[in-house]
């Protein structure tokens, strides 16, 4: 019988877990600290694309990711024996991060590094959405529901603008959007997963399984001449040391102890970030639909993390 991710996501958590709880104040503070670097990353594959193609791109950033997060389970003296049953984990989460860095990093090649990112950041409204059905205590109510048609009618805007300038940039924006979900399937997927497995495990699985499908897929597909500049090593050392290094043991961290659709206010306040890195480092130009559509974004995915206060009654109603 075959195996689906949804049953991964669905079966019952085998060894026992502590509840994860809604952010601190010192949690939140980190995770903004996340979201201001997570904020440079668009700005970092744009830049490096200007050197070198998607594919070669991603097994760069994969391979410094890699290094960073070894040395951080070697110093940690994590135990990276893979067990029985975490195989099809740790291939699965391999895959969707593989397959998601290649709609980012082609998407991001065919769109500007603020679209690409606005259309990225949405992936906390595809974390709420898809938490409803697989996350215990985190479910999608009526106010979120419409944060998340909020936030869409941002993407639109975007889509809107792209159109009226080229076709490309409209390809590239549903490039990345679709990065976006697949985003979200990531991070319903690692807070399943990381409550069994270990984070170290499941970080290097990324980068082994990105790492090998992203350079046999270069070689194939990509034949141009390396060429080595101070701009691809500054964006692949980004990439790598600071986003799939740094920023991915953080986050993992915050999965294991934190709902994912709080951990996943870190996404709020990318977009202004991005667009004005963009506009300093790459000398993009700032639009006024694409600076109202990513504050619907970021609006919308605010409210699509708001949840009820607890002892809160709907009028009408007792409570016990």
């Amino acid at each position: 019988m075959s195996h689906s991710i949804s049953d991964d996501l669905q079966e019952p958590i085998a060894s026992p877990r502590p509840a994860r709880r809604p952010l601190t104040v010192g949690a939140a503070l980190f995770a903004l600290l996340l979201s201001i670097l997570w904020s440079g990353n668009n700005v970092a594959i744009k830049a490096g694309l200007r050197d070198a193609p998607p594919l070669r791109l991603g097994w760069m950033r994969f391979l410094v990711g890699g290094i960073v997060v070894l040395a951080w389970a070697l110093v940690s003296r994590a135990d990276l024996r893979v067990r029985p049953g975490e195989w099809r984990k740790l291939l699965t989460l391999g895959v969707i991060f593989s397959v998601q860095l290649v709609f980012l990093n082609i998407g991001t090649d065919h769109t500007t590094a603020g679209n690409s990112l606005v259309m990225n950041t949405t992936y906390p409204i595809w974390v709420a959405i898809l938490a409803h059905f697989f996350i215990p205590d985190d479910r999608l109510t009526l106010n979120r529901a419409f944060g998340v048609l909020l936030a869409y009618a941002g993407i639109v805007l975007v889509f809107l603008r792209s159109l009226a300038i080229s076709r490309d940039l409209l390809l590239g924006d549903a490039l990345t959007l679709t990065s976006g979900f697949l985003l979200g399937v990531r991070i319903i997927y690692t807070s399943r997963a990381v409550q069994d497995v270990d984070p170290a495990k499941l970080l290097l699985a990324q980068a082994a399984v990105g790492g090998a499908s992203f350079l046999v897929a270069s070689a194939i597909w990509e034949p141009e001449p390396y060429r080595w500049t101070r701009n691809l090593f500054l964006a692949v050392l980004y990439q790598g040391a600071i986003v799939a290094g740094f920023n991915f043991i953080g986050n993992m961290w915050l999965l294991k102890h934190y709902l994912p659709s709080r951990t996943s206010v870190i996404g709020l306040s990318q977009p202004l970030f991005g667009i004005l890195l963009s506009w300093l480092i790459l000398g993009e130009a700032l639009s006024a639909r694409l600076l109202v559509g990513a504050a619907l974004v970021i609006i919308g995915v605010g409210l699509a993390q708001r949840q009820r206060k607890p002892g809160l009654a709907r009028p009408g109603r007792k409570t016990a």
